[in-house]
């Protein structure tokens, strides 16, 4: 019956781990072969390559894991895909039903722990509402705003035998979100783009959520009223970073004219993100003299964090669609010469060139491996994970995207040991493609078992660690907020990469001169196995431009290179 639902859902591969109380279940994997099955060493690991695999395929990902500590191994991931709005079902075996309760052996009350972090979840008690409750799983994973459902289910309903329900016959419409907008809210929020002097579009993962016709729709809103775009570190893809009215990423660590754009714009119309505090910083004092639209299917997330004058509740495809054929029926007006003035005021900003840095001769600056790693993989069919802290910040900054579900990384929940598992997800769905985990040594030791799953099931990922033998982010608040004071924020007993992945059968490279960084790249490359490739960078390179926590975007911490020459704009300031 599992089975036959994960068919008729049309599921290709599922990431698990085996125990007890899911046997009968992976006694009927070994009597098919219709779903592939990818054996992890981690049940935590499964579900960072099920968000790999969803992320880079926009099809929900899989997991299954036995009771007790497989379920409780993989609530990381879980929580992990809440917080990035991640489509995952999760199957959970459970002691028999006479048991529960009783403290019987590997039983954990899977349905409370995972309550908080599932869109919702089911404990199934009865064998005939077993096939409609996963088509409900997969319904309520991705209709609406997508996330994380779980499904737990005793060991004796396995064993048992009931009536199985086609998809079609499942009772779905007790969740239907709203995905078409308000026409009142629609016709607003024209308005906001025929009068805005100092527009900016902010975009985020509900945009690539949505799906390829929101990222076509937004291009294109862009294209036709010249206005500027930045996007969070989720929603990097959505418009190209080739674009020319493309800003950079905004936030902490976001670009400097991205940010004072936010700050000083007079129109902000947020597409499919949620005003985290990454973004914002100060909440008191975020882009405070803007109108503020906000775009999102899910209500929650609406006037939870920024109040917006014009809330706009519907999936971004139908809004963008409908507020652009409203906008040309209306004459597809702007306010021309304002925005004319507002984009010679960004090109002021630009020419600071935040991103500037003192590069050497004598060791690689981690900016300059990700440079290397953009030139030599540029037009390639390139997918890059990463795992949490300065090298993903540095990844966002220095790596371009061109297209959306090519960028997978931990946002809400910054897991660290995201990045491998995930790399091997997306190689999972995306065979032939060149996939790269970019990652810290300290982060990629979290999942570093999970080079045997590489192994096992031949996939070809590349890990390119930027080593600095230090917690990097820790050691860069600490050098900047706590006097540096490095407590614990060395990685002490390190192993020998190279030697590591040689354990496994892997590649391993290692290299400390920036006069063998592009070879070493290469061979990284074409290499037709796994890679791990440890990249010695300089160790105390700090991740800039940065906003230091609780303070406004017009207070940035910059780079000792960025502010030469220097020009600041109307509420602009360096620090």
């Amino acid at each position: 019956m599992v089975l036959q639902a994960l068919r008729d859902q049309g599921v290709e591969v599922v990431f698990g781990y085996p125990g007890g109380t899911v046997l009968p279940i992976y006694d009927e994997i070994f009597q098919q072969n219709d779903i592939r099955h990818i054996l992890v060493r981690h049940e935590q690991a499964a579900v960072h390559m099920a968000e790999g695999y969803a992320r880079s395929t926009g099809k929900p990902g899989v997991v299954l894991v036995t009771s007790g500590p497989g379920a409780t191994n993989a609530v990381t991931g879980i929580t992990d895909a809440l917080m990035d709005s991640i489509p995952l079902v999760v199957i959970s075996g459970q002691v028999p039903t006479f048991l529960i309760g009783t403290d019987g052996f590997q039983e954990a009350d899977t349905i409370g722990i995972t309550r908080p972090c599932t869109k919702h979840n089911w404990l199934v008690k009865d064998t005939s509402r077993l096939s409609e409750t996963i088509h409900q799983a997969f319904h309520v994973a991705t209709a609406g705003r997508p996330g994380p459902v779980l499904v737990d289910i005793p060991k004796d309903v396995q064993f048992a035998t009931g009536p199985y329900m086609p998809p079609g016959q499942a009772r779905t419409d007790n969740y239907r979100p709203r995905v078409k907008a308000d026409p009142t809210a629609v016709e607003a929020l024209v308005e906001m783009i025929e009068t805005a002097e100092r527009p900016v579009l902010y975009t985020g993962g509900g945009v690539i959520n949505s799906g390829p016709e929101a990222t076509r729709l937004l291009r294109e809103l862009v294209e036709v009223t010249g206005f500027p775009i930045t996007s969070t570190l989720m929603g990097l893809g959505a418009y190209p970073a080739s674009g020319k009215n493309w800003l950079g990423m905004l936030g902490m660590h976001g670009l400097y004219e991205a940010n004072l754009a936010m700050h000083g714009c007079d129109v902000m119309i947020n597409i499919g993100a949620r005003f985290d505090d990454r973004i914002t910083g100060r909440v008191a004092d975020f882009s405070p003299g803007s109108r503020k639209a906000h775009i999102d299917i899910d209500p929650s997330s609406v006037n939870k964090i920024i109040h917006v004058e014009l809330p706009v509740i519907g999936d971004v495809a139908h809004v963008l669609e409908e507020a652009l054929a409203l906008w040309r029926a209306r004459g597809s007006r702007i306010n021309a010469e304002a925005v004319r003035r507002w984009w010679a005021q960004i090109e002021d900003w630009r020419r600071v060139n935040c991103l500037a840095y003192r590069n050497s001769d004598k060791v690689i600056k981690p900016q300059y491996a990700l440079q290397r790693l953009q030139a030599l993989t540029e037009g390639m069919d390139r997918y890059i994970t990463t795992e949490v802290g300065q090298h993903q910040m540095w990844a966002a900054q220095f790596l371009g995207f061109e297209e959306p579900n090519r960028w997978m990384t931990s946002g809400g929940l910054g897991t660290m040991g995201y990045g491998f598992p995930a790399s091997i997800g997306v190689q999972v769905a995306h065979p032939e493609a060149l996939v790269i985990n970019v990652a810290g040594e300290a982060s990629w030791l979290m999942n570093m078992q999970e080079l045997g799953t590489a192994m096992q099931f031949r996939t070809p990922v590349k890990q390119f660690i930027l080593n600095n033998e230090r917690l990097g982010m820790v050691r860069q608040w600490q050098d900047l907020l706590h006097g540096g004071r490095y407590s614990q924020s060395w990685s002490e007993s390190l192993p020998d990469f190279v030697k590591l992945a040689e354990a496994f059968g892997a590649k391993g490279i290692q290299v400390s001169d920036p006069a063998d960084l592009d070879d070493a790249i290469r061979e990284m490359i074409a290499h037709d196995g796994p890679v791990v490739m440890d990249v010695l960078v300089e160790k105390h390179e700090n991740c800039f431009p940065m906003i230091p926590s609780g303070k406004p975007h017009n207070e940035m911490l910059m780079g000792e290179d960025s502010t030469e020459g220097a020009i600041t704009g109307e509420g602009g300031a360096l620090v």
